[in-house]
């Protein structure tokens, strides 16, 4: 599965939060209405510079996309914390796309064991995030 599928949906998605409508933000990118509906329905891709566009026109970034994908997706985002260089990076597995089989210990990046109530705990808590911003989605809350 490409890493954009879905990413007319995300925009979308991403336009109805804020609000906004297509001709809004098909003017404030230099596109026209119809080709940004052309994206937003999956008909048409956007080069990089258009995309850059309305990822400008809508305030977002990359990362606020890349957030947009998982939720239209159903995927549950793993983040990892890189202590040495103290990033954080993300990425997704389909795997792990039923909230219910969050495996804690790779979504976390950890090699050791933790007491079973915190692990049982932290993957309900992931589980009960994926579940609250699935249900944010699907009933059109902000």
């Amino acid at each position: 599965m490409s890493s954009f599928h879905g990413l007319g949906k995300a925009l979308r998605w991403i336009r109805d939060k804020q609000g906004k409508k297509q001709y809004q933000v098909a003017d404030d990118a230099g596109v026209t209405k119809a080709m940004l509906s052309a994206y937003e329905t999956g008909k048409q891709k956007p080069s990089i510079d258009t995309l850059e566009k309305i990822l400008g026109a809508l305030h977002v970034d990359l990362a606020d996309l890349f957030n947009a994908l998982q939720i239209v997706n159903e995927r549950t985002p793993l983040v990892r914390f890189d202590q040495r260089s103290g990033t954080v990076t993300a990425e997704t597995d389909p795997a792990f796309s039923n909230a219910s089989d969050v495996d804690i210990y790779r979504a976390l990046g950890m090699q050791e064991a933790l007491p079973p109530l915190k692990e049982e705990a932290l993957t309900e808590m992931l589980g009960g995030f994926h579940k609250l911003l699935r249900y944010f989605h699907l009933s059109g809350n902000t």
